[in-house]
């Protein structure tokens, strides 16, 4: 039960009536003309002591001293003291060290109380209080404030542990939902690079090929032929991307069990099948790939895949049929190296493949690099063409 909730106020304010009644009733057991009048004071004083604690414990201890001044009235006490609705102050005592968001504030007030009772023994000449505490009592009196205030404070310390407690989960809470939002956002983030690949290069390759097709349809009908079927294997290749993208985008678990069929493994030697298609847009690979068994994971491997695929759609789109192409992959001291040039079909730089990209394929394969833990860098060759370079460290199998 908290008192942030309705209920928990309900229970709060229920009890601090209970111990104003609680001194209103001690002060009526008496029959002295302001007794009940002090008592009732002290009791409405009570009902502020969560909001107040510091203020109402000076209250009731001004009313005490009044209480002590009027029991020594000559002739006629007008009050009981001591007297059981004295009680408030030990209330009052509880209530600041209980409430108090101070660290010293629950000392002073022990402190307070205590030596309030010691001044019991001498009195208080000048005011008219004569000595009414003898050594049996003050110990008895302050066994009873130190019981108090030990309870008081292990009620406090509970309640900062619980409220310590409250902040540390409502932090993890935070935590949890910004890491919930992150991972979206990157889960967001390989979508799109996914479908920037497939969609690019499939897209890149299958004009291309529909364009030589159109071209060479009547003279060399073979040729032709050949470039509708690499239409259409790119074409499928790229429907099942898709539907591998849409399914975790409507079930938001890849490639789960339950999810269809599973995904297709991507592998390096995947990049002989784009560099095949390549040559038959019109484009020259040579492809150099120096990398043992075993030694990339999937997701590297993946992750080299794209950035050659990558490089081979800017060319396809930038440089057009008739550019060479160079690709180079070895591993180096536990790091793969990635390496494409072309030569941009004698295109000058400045006008070739990085003069006109729009800059999503380069955000991408520098993404891919640094989310594996390695760097990346393109830029224009001397004369013309352009170059990528890549390196991602691999890891210990």
């Amino acid at each position: 039960m908290t008192r942030s909730s309705q209920y928990g106020r309900v229970v709060a304010r229920a009890t601090d009536i209970g111990i104003a009644l609680v001194v209103v009733a001690a002060a009526r057991s008496y029959s002295s003309e302001y007794d009940l009048l002090l008592g009732v004071l002290m009791a409405l004083c009570l009902l502020g002591r969560r909001r107040f604690p510091g203020r109402v414990l000076a209250a009731v201890l001004a009313l005490g001293v009044v209480q002590f001044i009027l029991e020594d009235v000559p002739d006629t006490p007008l009050t009981s003291a001591p007297a059981a609705y004295d009680v408030a102050v030990l209330f009052a005592m509880m209530s600041v060290v209980h409430h108090s968001r101070t660290t010293w504030m629950p000392y002073f007030a022990g402190a307070v109380v205590l030596l309030a009772t010691a001044a019991g023994m001498v009195g208080a000449p000048p005011l008219g209080i004569e000595p009414f505490v003898d050594a049996e009592s003050l110990l008895l009196f302050w066994g009873l404030t130190l019981t108090v205030w030990l309870t008081a404070f292990a009620l406090h310390t509970r309640r900062l542990y619980a409220e310590s407690q409250a902040d540390r989960a409502w932090h993890v809470e935070r935590e949890q939902e910004q890491r919930v939002r992150l991972a979206a956002a990157r889960e967001r983030a390989e979508i799109a690079r996914e479908l920037h690949d497939v969609v690019a290069h499939s897209l890149a390759v299958m004009i291309l090929q529909a364009d030589g097709a159109e071209s060479v349809l009547r003279k060399s009908p073979d040729t032709a032929r050949s470039a509708l079927k690499t239409i259409a294997a790119t074409g499928r290749d790229a429907i099942d991307d898709m539907h591998r993208i849409v399914r975790v985008l409507r079930e938001g678990a890849p490639d789960s069990a339950d999810s269809g069929p599973p995904r297709r493994l991507v592998t390096l030697d995947e990049i002989e099948v784009v560099a095949e298609r390549a040559r038959a847009a019109g484009l020259t690979v040579d492809v150099s790939v120096e990398v043992g068994e075993g030694v990339l994971s999937p997701a590297e491997e993946m992750t080299a895949f794209r950035i050659v695929q990558e490089c081979l759609t800017n060319v396809l789109r930038h440089a057009g049929p008739g550019a060479g192409v160079g690709i180079r992959l070895h591993e180096e001291q536990g790091t793969l190296r990635i390496s494409v040039a072309d030569d941009g079909a004698g295109t000058l730089a400045g006008s070739g493949v990085g003069g006109r990209s729009g800059g999503n394929g380069l955000v991408g394969m520098r993404e891919r690099a640094e989310l594996a833990g390695g760097s990346f860098e393109a830029g224009p060759r001397l004369g013309s063409g352009w170059h990528v370079r890549a390196s991602i460290p691999t890891r210990t199998k």
